[in-house]
């Protein structure tokens, strides 16, 4: 049986570092529980302290089949490259010139939502399609695949 995941990043801020995903994958910021009108007002009904509550947010696919992301506070920074990251897939099914072109325009969104720009690589046939490495805001690192 098939088991559902969910994604979790450490970073320093996830209350900033949501909504850049959420744009970046289509996603949404998850809605708070119940009737509350915001995380904010939800965390302080759980009796939450204001210090306490950007210690984590996710983002949700809103057609519910792509997994969860959760962000979590924690006091260290990013300090070597990620062992494990997300391949957006911003151009499937396109090859060559045409891909890359779709990957550039994909690349020049996420910069202007705060990613930075590592290192692209070139189409290598027969297995090497082309890819552009990028950084979220906090610099956990992703490929446009």
């Amino acid at each position: 049986m098939a088991r559902e995941i969910q994604v979790t990043v450490d970073c320093a801020d996830p209350r900033a570092l949501a909504p850049f995903w959420a744009e970046a994958l289509g996603y949404r910021v998850q809605e708070p529980p119940g009737d509350f009108d915001s995380w904010d007002e939800a965390l302080a009904a759980m009796g939450v302290p204001p210090e306490r509550r950007n210690d984590a947010s996710a983002v949700v696919d809103p057609d519910g089949t792509g997994p969860r992301l959760f962000f979590q506070r924690v006091p260290e920074g990013k300090e070597t490259k990620n062992r494990v990251h997300l391949d957006v897939r911003a151009a499937p099914g396109l090859e060559g010139e045409e891909r890359m072109a779709a990957l550039e325009t994909e690349c020049d969104r996420l910069v202007a939502l705060g990613a930075r720009r590592l290192r692209r690589f070139e189409p290598d046939p027969p297995l090497g399609a082309g890819f552009i490495v990028m950084a979220d805001p906090e610099g956990n690192e992703f490929c446009l695949d």
